[in-house]
Order: C-alpha cells, then structure tokens, then sequence
C-alpha cells in the first residue's frame, strides 16, 4: 500500500498471496517467453546495423519489432504484479490453463500500453535519422539531449509517483478488482502498463544515442529497471542511475563512444566476417 513517509516501501510480497507452487509456475511462463522474445531480438539484431533513425523499418514492421523488445526487456519485471492479479487478487478458480491465458491476457494490455509508446518512439527516431543526416554533428547534441533528459526525469516527481506504484501497486490492484468483466484482464493490464510507461520511459530514450538494436544497452537498461521496481534498494539506483546519465550528458558531445546508435554501423553479421570471426 501507499507510504507517506521518507523511506520507500519495499516492494510487493507475492509469498503472502501465492502458493509457492503457483509462483514458481508463472515465473517460469514469463521467464519462457521473456527468454522467447530475447532470442528473437538478439537474432534480428544480428541483421541490422545500429544506424540513426527508423533504420528503414515501415511503422507496422517497426511496432512489431519493439513489442518484442518490450516482451524481453519488461516481463521480468511485471511477472509479480501480473501473477499478483491474476491468482491473489482476482481470486477466480481456475486450473492452471485458464489462469494462463488471464496472465497471457493481462500481458497482452501491458503491451498494448508499451505499443502507444512505440508510436512515440518512431516518430523520434525518424526525425533524429533527418536531422543526423542533416548535420554531422547533430548527432552528438541529440545524444548529449537524451542523456540530459533521462537523467534528469530519474529525480522528477512523476517518475516517483510511478515507480511507487510498481513498486507496491496493492493499493491499484484492489481497485482494479471492482472492473467492470468485459476484458478485464486486459484492461488492468493495459493500465498497468501506463504506469509502467511513466516510470521507464526516460530510461528508453538512452537507447536513441547507444542504439535502438544495442543488445548489450537493452540488456543494461532491463536490468536497472528489474532493480529499480524489485530490490529493495530500488529507489537508492535510481538516484544513482539519475547522476550517471547527466555525466553520460555532459561527456556525449565529445565521446563517441557514447553514441553507437547515431553513427552508421553495419549489421553484427557483416562485422563478424570483416574481423574474420565467422
């Protein structure tokens, strides 16, 4: 539940509300399909360079690319509060079938939240492609610009607002159970995943400068979220996280090193064989 005192609440304690059994079950499915929608990444990063902009996709293309990369980058990290709703706070009875297809249909809103961003995030990639082409040296300002604005949202107040409700989302979840039936599931997944917009999209854009198909940046910015909504510490690293991206900031313009996804770079593959590794 909320805490309006200065120390975070921790986060959510399944153990309460699930049977050990049906925790370790639904940790296994998402952990399945989050391992699922990794291989499919990795495997297209293979194939795509990590140049500025859209890299050539077509909307539809591109959306369907970054639910995929959602899948594997935020599943971890939903799992307690989708396997929370599902079996401790809807309290349906139903055998383990049934309860998955709730999980697949809560994950399925989750998405369609984290979609309407991707629409967002395309129209930033294609006009930071024009621009880049336009100036050789814009690419260094919009990398510094990324930086400046994902470092400092990590200190905002709706980014706290936010990640408190990932964090301990109970309160939210009761109130979810007086929905209306019609694609419940969905819906409470959907709005979830509002919440869960709020909290990460600031650590999304960092991926506009390392790169949209950057698998070592996905990986990183996975794992601070994962801690960030499940560790205890959580709100300590956000902090931190916060002061990295305003030195990342300050360092862009003069570091390219910084900014893999704003250069031109050939597909993993063709580097592979032009260093005779494959």
């Amino acid at each position: 539940m909320w805490h309006v005192h200065l120390e975070a609440p921790a986060p959510t304690r399944l153990g309460v509300l699930l049977p050990r059994r049906d925790l370790a079950a639904g940790w296994m499915l998402m952990v399945l399909i989050a391992a699922l929608a990794w291989v499919l990444t990795i495997g297209q990063a293979r194939h795509m360079g990590m140049e500025p902009g859209t890299m050539g996709l077509a909307l539809p293309l591109f959306l369907v690319l970054w639910v995929v990369m959602m899948a594997a980058m935020m599943l971890p990290s939903v799992a307690p509060v989708a396997l929370t709703w599902v079996r401790g706070i809807s309290r349906r009875p139903a055998g383990p079938a049934v309860r998955a297809l709730h999980v697949a249909e809560f994950v399925s809103g989750y998405l369609l939240a984290w979609t309407g961003f991707g629409l967002l995030a395309y129209g930033a990639l294609a006009v930071t492609g024009r621009l880049v082409e336009g100036s050789a040296d814009a690419g260094r300002w919009i990398g510094a610009g990324a930086f400046l604005l994902a470092g400092l949202y990590q200190f905002g107040p709706l980014k706290g607002v936010c990640l408190r409700h990932c964090r301990n989302p109970m309160f939210q979840l009761v109130r979810y159970s007086r929905f209306r039936p019609w694609a419940k599931d969905l819906r409470v997944g959907a709005h979830h995943g509002l919440y869960c917009v709020g909290c990460c999209w600031g650590l999304m854009i960092v991926l506009i400068p390392l790169g949209l198909m950057n698998v070592a940046a996905m990986a990183g910015v996975a794992a601070v979220i994962f801690l960030e909504k499940l560790w205890r510490r959580g709100p300590w690293l956000t902090w931190v996280v916060g002061i990295a991206l305003l030195v990342m900031a300050a360092l862009a313009p003069f570091q390219d090193w910084l900014l893999p996804g704003l250069e031109n770079a050939p597909p993993m593959e063709e580097m592979s064989r032009m260093t005779g590794l494959l």
